[in-house]
């Protein structure tokens, strides 16, 4: 990435990840990535906001020299993750005279993760205000979005704040500020879903901070700047609200077909009562495709088939997933087959909800056969829709009612 001028005398110094296509060997990224470092000049005092990853060190090191900065008097960590401080020990090689700002918690990871001596470092905290002349510096804690570590760093007298994975989208994108306000929305949802969406409570706390806050410029480290700020937060307090939107989604897994007629006969029952559904054949999903459609997940269903003594791998890796994305479902049941282990297929609704013990679900009566589906499964079928729908209008009206 080159250099690019957010405003007088505040640069964007960061790196774009073109080819980058998986993220902690884990989260897909259909569009790249992008690793944003910050650079603020002050009449006095000149701060570095963040490194990138250390893959990218070359091209940031470009960056800084092109930037011609003569010296950097202070780095400021928002967060300690590897692709935001990577760089800083190079950083530190290049304007020795430099102190890294961090509060207690990043500090402590910093020395843990990279090879930084504990003198470099001076602790902040939301009461610390660091004068760059005719600008200050100051923090805002915001732990567990999603590090204990991370904290934002907010420029008053040029109404931005820099706010590391917050808000940030994975997307890779020569624009330096939201043009295209459609792929964005879809990349930030994505990262919302997969990153920030476990610590949904605290994203509603921070949302709202910010919002309060007067600012034109969110800066997060991954993704292009907002210079229209509203745009971003409406979207974060609809995500991480606890309205509920009647949406089912229904990943699954059939061997061979029992399931998938199962399923499909499910969705199409759901479709004509008027409830929207998402339906996601796992061993061809894209899991961040599925953790997109959770956010607005009402009720989750599970279509499995039983392989030896347990359900479907890809469907248990699913749930894992679910699990630690926590999201806000009101409802699960479970709908598949099995071919000869009649107590394993009986227990296979059981089994599931023991995999997401994190997500607060009422169970609706599950709908499991042994062998293909006869006319009584699809009878159950049918009274399995029938009980979604009256619970999302009950679930609705409830949301609604004003004691």
């Amino acid at each position: 990435m080159a250099i690019q001028k957010i405003k007088e005398n505040i640069y964007s110094v960061g790196v774009i990840d073109w080819d980058r296509r998986l993220f902690d060997q884990l989260i897909p990224l259909p569009h790249g990535t992008s690793y944003n470092s910050y650079v603020v000049i002050g009449s006095e005092k000149t701060v570095l906001i963040d490194g990138v990853y250390f893959k990218k060190e070359d091209e940031f090191v470009s960056n800084l020299k092109t930037l011609g900065l003569e010296k950097i008097d202070y780095i400021v960590s928002n967060h300690s993750e590897p692709d935001h401080s990577g760089t800083i020990p190079t950083a530190l090689e290049m304007y020795p005279e430099a102190v890294v700002l961090a509060n207690a918690k990043c500090k402590e990871l910093l020395i843990k993760h990279l090879p930084i001596d504990e003198s470099k470092i001076r602790e902040v905290d939301a009461s610390t205000i660091i004068s760059l002349g005719d600008k200050t510096l100051t923090f805002m804690m915001a732990p567990w979005v999603h590090w204990p570590d991370t904290m934002f760093t907010y420029v008053p007298e040029e109404k931005i704040i820099f706010t590391t994975d917050f808000m940030g989208s994975h997307l890779a994108t020569s624009d330096l500020f939201v043009t295209g306000e459609g792929m964005v929305y879809e990349a930030a949802k994505r990262y919302y879903a997969e990153i920030m969406m476990p610590f949904r409570t605290h994203v509603q706390k921070y949302t709202k901070q910010i919002q309060n806050m007067d600012i034109e410029f969110i800066a997060a480290s991954h993704g292009p700047v907002y210079n229209k700020p509203e745009f971003i937060i409406e979207a974060y307090k609809d995500w991480s609200s606890d309205e509920i939107k009647g949406e089912v989604i229904i990943p699954y897994v059939s061997m061979y077909e029992s399931t998938a007629k199962m399923v499909t006969y499910l969705a199409d029952k759901l479709i004509e009562r008027g409830v929207k559904v998402t339906l996601f054949n796992l061993p061809e999903t894209d899991l961040g495709e599925l953790a997109i459609h959770l956010v607005n997940a009402t009720t989750i269903v599970f279509g499995a088939s039983i392989v030896l003594a347990a359900p479907h791998p890809a469907a248990v890796y699913a749930a894992s997933i679910i699990n630690a994305l926590r999201p806000k479902a009101k409802f699960y049941s479970t709908v598949g087959s099995f071919g000869w282990a009649d107590k394993l297929g009986e227990k296979m609704h059981d089994q599931f909800k023991e995999l997401m013990p994190s997500v607060k679900t009422e169970d609706l009566a599950p709908v499991i056969t042994k062998g293909s589906p006869t006319e009584e499964t699809f009878r159950k079928l049918d009274g399995l829709a029938e009980q979604i729908c009256l619970k999302h209008k009950e679930a609705i009206q409830k949301q609604f009612c004003v004691n």
